[in-house]
């Protein structure tokens, strides 16, 4: 087996590398909702207030979807019954600065990736090194697809579920706006990072963390956490719930299959 090309560093130089990764980081986080400043109009109007009107792009296919298994008009949506308010002085301004800066850390995604290669390349091998690319290519578009699922799939159903949902008919909904957009960003972020699951699951799998027995072994748990999940997050309707949970649970078999491959490769090198 090759010998790691290991440059020897101290404990504390290896904390000054990962504070620059971070200030490096932030840095191109910070550009990037820069740009996102200009494209404001744009992000609030039609990215994370589109949900809130019923011609959605996803409700419409969940309306075509119904109309295709003979549900009829079962799960269309006509109307969102709630208003979006603002209800502290500065809370806008608030809002307009951290949406940018979430939207700068979705989009510096791949150099943050590069840049966390960099600081664990010099403990692989020269052979595992070079597959850096390869690594940020699909761990990014792993993040995106989980961003784009998470945006078009978890915010609507929820959005229509907490927008119907009353314990009476007393109540009106009048949702807060940080409520509203931290829903938004805690559904895209997470959804993003959970489909980054093959990939936590390839390292650890590498370090012997992780074993492909171990994770059929927590399949049924897995499928039950998945199920409970899009059951809270879409309607009470079968379509919607398997919309939401088919996705997460091919990136679960996904990251299964990988473990394999990877487990039988340290068995060939052995």
């Amino acid at each position: 087996m090759a010998e790691k090309n290991i440059k020897e560093m101290s404990f504390l130089d290896h904390l000054e590398e990962l504070r620059w990764l971070l200030v490096r980081s932030t840095v191109a986080i910070l550009v990037m909702a820069t740009v996102t400043y200009f494209f404001s109009d744009y992000i609030f109007d039609t990215i994370i207030f589109g949900p809130t009107e019923p011609n959605f792009i996803t409700y419409r296919f969940f309306c075509e979807a119904s109309h295709y298994v003979g549900f009829a008009d079962s799960i269309c949506i006509t109307e969102l019954p709630f208003i979006i308010q603002n209800t502290t002085m500065e809370g806008q301004v608030n809002i307009f600065i951290w949406t940018c800066i979430t939207a700068g850390f979705i989009l510096a995604f791949p150099y943050i990736l590069s840049q966390f290669w960099r600081f664990i390349s010099p403990a692989l091998y020269e052979k595992e090194k070079k597959n850096a690319k390869l690594f940020i290519f699909v761990a990014s578009i792993l993040f995106f697809l989980g961003v784009v699922f998470g945006y078009f799939v978890i915010v609507p159903m929820s959005v229509n579920f907490l927008a119907t949902f009353k314990v009476s008919e007393i109540v009106q909904n009048q949702f807060n706006l940080e409520s509203y957009i931290g829903m938004i960003k805690t559904s895209v972020i997470a959804s993003g990072l959970f489909f980054e699951l093959p990939i936590i699951i390839y390292f650890l799998t590498k370090l012997g963390l992780v074993t492909p027995n171990c994770l059929r072994t927590y399949r049924k748990y897995a499928i039950v956490i998945v199920l409970v999940i899009a059951a809270i997050v879409t309607p009470p309707d079968v379509v919607s719930q398997i919309t939401v949970a088919i996705p997460m649970l091919i990136i679960y078999e996904a990251s299964i299959f990988i473990s394999v491959l990877v487990t039988k490769k340290k068995k060939i090198n052995e």
